[in-house]
């Protein structure tokens, strides 16, 4: 049983091991060391029971986590694997159990909550890849919609329908040899997702005798899921965009001892058990989890007689698509991919992969349900047959690859599965800047992916130009705002100007006496309370808003128009972009570095996709959490960067050394070299050795 890890000069862990088990072992292993206290984190709140050492703010998702039975599932989707993928995953189980006292050693956070290493079982992983992603599919917007037809009425139901701030989306773009200097393809992009410390990738590399690859593992989960070139193939995903989870209204009694809920045969038995959630400085919570033949519920209870259950792919069929990640990893050609995603459940996203014989791929990837159309909109009622799944799921689209192909989760090939889709700017940008230059090389890309070029200011402008009678100081404004060059950089005083003014519009749209009361949380669990908050459904929502046919009730140029006077009362806006647009990662227990986190270019709506909150906020949660480079022609001129570091322990030289480097947009060599042993420092002590090893067998 080989094992060795060399780090290269970022701290990257490069590792190898005799066969795909022992490797994964050696990840987990690696992964309790590095990021020992993360797993953790995400392993409580997997079991929904965070709060037990971060107190009463983790309270509203373990509550969740319990009602959405995510651990239960997970066992289930574990205990339908076939024998070779179950024993690959518990072997990366047992690797972070024979890590995590080491990595508990090295980060005070553990000493500073209380909190003791626990045990990673076998459907652990699993787990943790549920409670990362079933929010991806932002089925809590259906709450959003309910509340808008009831108020707007059922034509306003899609009026706000766009990527906003509680979904996850990226860029990625392949070109083929064709358009590149090697005539080779390149395969690039950058995922979008809320930016944490320590980060949510970790660059890898994993080699053993049956393959060799680079990638972006997710802490937690063995192999490489969403990123990763194995020397002949290459592949990267975006967010489809997907709709695949379903919200039923449940009725519901209690007969006897009994719970029932209403189904489409009439009333059935649920099952209902109460769940204790402990919380670190405060009383226990009680959980009554209720499931229906659909699913658990998530809102409402049985004392109230009606409630909301969730149905989703993972549950009713007991498979998250794990079985996708040992073949990725021993992929050789796009049609290996292929077949490898086809194991995919969820999330559902969109795929491109390019491969050494020229092959390309572009595809999406996942399980979406065949149901009602009025599923994906709404909270549909559980006793009405329409509404149930009929058991088969949609096509996966897929489409043939030019010289270029662009995945923004813009409402593209994925268009026939989803309902919300991230407007057309980010995708239009990416194609025009390709279209710029056809010999492309793997260094030339990041300039691609730190455009700040905001497509979505046209809309504001627009009404801006049209716009007569203003005061002085306002006209002087207005005529600035256009002249802007429609870029956000951080140094930009023009930038700074406009998102004042879109934030000030935001709040009077929002403030319309038609939108009164919309976003009510009554009766919705907290966790979901982000997505029925009203000012960041307009902000993203503003190009529809002040379109011509907005809902009576909505004045779009008199909100520009007093939007415009207003921030020129005040004197305009102070500073540049940058001083209020800075990063604000997420932190289990949050550690600002020394002067403040720094300012970052970019919005929402640019390919360097830094969101901010108009209206509530300019500082930065969400960005690329990741920026890769997959070069076709020679794996080592391959690029990466993530926005802190390859070590999550406090301390270590690796925690935050590649940030400066995130925020210029500068990239750094992902595979440095074939041979690992060659370029990197070894650190053979790092891993368990069995009796029977000598100290000088790294490999």
């Amino acid at each position: 049983m080989n094992r060795a890890i060399f780090r290269d000069s970022w701290g990257v862990p490069h590792l190898r091991a005799g066969d795909p088990r022992q490797l994964a072992r050696a990840q987990g292993h690696n992964a309790a060391v590095d990021r020992g206290w993360q797993l953790e984190v995400e392993r409580h709140r997997a079991r929904g029971s965070s709060a037990s050492f971060l107190g009463a703010e983790a309270v509203a998702w373990d509550r969740f986590a319990r009602a959405a039975r995510i651990e239960d599932t997970a066992r289930r989707c574990h205990a339908a694997l076939d024998g070779a993928t179950a024993r690959w995953v518990g072997a990366y189980a047992d690797g972070v159990n024979e890590g995590l006292a080491e990595g508990a050693r090295r980060d005070g956070s553990f000493a500073r909550t209380g909190l003791a290493p626990g045990r990673w079982e076998p459907w652990t992983p699993i787990a943790v890849w549920l409670s990362t992603h079933i929010l991806f599919a932002g089925f809590p917007t259906k709450f959003w919609r309910e509340e808008v037809a009831r108020r707007l009425g059922e034509d306003a139901v899609e009026l706000f329908a766009t990527e906003g701030p509680g979904t996850s989306g990226s860029n990625g773009w392949l070109v083929a040899g064709e358009r590149t200097a090697s005539g080779a393809p390149l395969i690039a992009g950058d995922p979008h997702r809320f930016i944490e410390d320590p980060g949510v990738y970790q660059q890898i590399r994993l080699s053993c005798p049956e393959f060799d690859v680079i990638g972006l593992a997710v802490p937690g989960v063995p192999g490489i899921a969403h990123f990763g070139h194995t020397g002949r193939v290459a592949w990267a995903i975006t967010n489809a965009m997907a709709d695949y989870q379903d919200l039923y209204r449940e009725r519901l009694r209690r007969r006897g001892g009994l719970v029932e809920a209403l189904g489409p045969e009439g009333w059935r038995p649920a099952s209902v058990h109460t769940e204790t959630v402990e919380v670190a400085g405060g009383e226990p919570v009680e959980v009554e989890v209720v499931e229906t033949d659909r699913g658990p519920l998530v809102a409402g209870g049985v004392e109230s007689g009606e409630g909301v259950s969730l149905r989703c792919p993972a549950r009713v069929a007991a498979d998250i698509g794990f079985a996708a990640l040992p073949r990725l990893l021993a992929a050789r050609s796009v049609e290996d991919v292929d077949r490898a995603v086809d194991h995919w459940v969820e999330p559902v996203n969109v795929l491109l992969a390019a491969d050494t014989s020229g092959g390309l791929l572009h595809r999406v990837a996942g399980r979406v349900p065949r149901r009602d159309p009025r599923n994906r909109l709404r909270i549909v009622p559980a006793w009405e047959p329409r509404y149930s799944w009929d058991g088969t799921w949609e096509p996966t689209p897929r489409a043939e690859v030019g010289e270029v192909a662009v995945m923004a989760n813009e409402r593209g090939l994925a268009g026939p599965l989803g309902v919300e889709f991230a407007p057309r700017h980010r995708a239009e940008r990416i194609r025009t800047l390709l279209g710029a230059s056809s010999a492309w090389t793997a260094g030339d890309m990041a300039a691609v992916h730190t455009d700040t070029h905001v497509g979505s200011a046209a809309a504001l402008l627009d009404v801006l130009a049209g716009l007569g009678g203003l005061g002085p100081a306002a006209e002087g404004l207005r005529d600035r705002l256009l002249a802007w060059d429609r870029r956000m950089d951080a140094g930009s005083a023009d930038a700074a100007l406009y998102a004042a003014v879109r934030s000030a519009v935001v709040r009077r749209l929002a403030a319309a006496p038609v939108l009164d009361g919309l976003g009510t949380t009554d009766g919705v669990p907290e966790v979901f309370h982000p997505w029925l908050a009203l000012l960041p459904r307009v902000a993203f929502a503003l190009e529809r808003l002040l379109a011509p046919g907005a809902p009576a009730g909505l004045d779009g140029p008199a909100a520009v128009r007093g939007a415009l006077e207003e921030v020129a009362a005040r004197g305009g806006a102070d500073g540049v972009w940058g001083d209020t647009h800075r990063l604000a990662p997420w932190a289990a227990l949050p550690e600002e570095p020394e002067g403040g986190w720094p300012s970052v270019a970019g919005d929402f709506d640019c390919v360097l996709s830094t969101s901010s909150l108009p209206g509530i906020t300019d500082l930065s949660a969400r960005g690329p959490a990741a920026r890769y480079v997959w070069d076709l022609g020679r794996r080592e001129d391959s690029l990466w960067v993530v926005p802190l570091g390859a070590s999550g322990v406090p301390g270590d030289p690796h925690r935050r050394d590649q940030l400066p480097l995130w925020l210029s947009g500068r990239l750094i060599p992902a595979d440095p070299g074939s041979d690992a042993a060659g370029d990197h420092t070894p650190e053979p002590d790092r891993l368990p050795r069995p009796a029977n090893v000598k100290e000088s067998d790294d490999v």
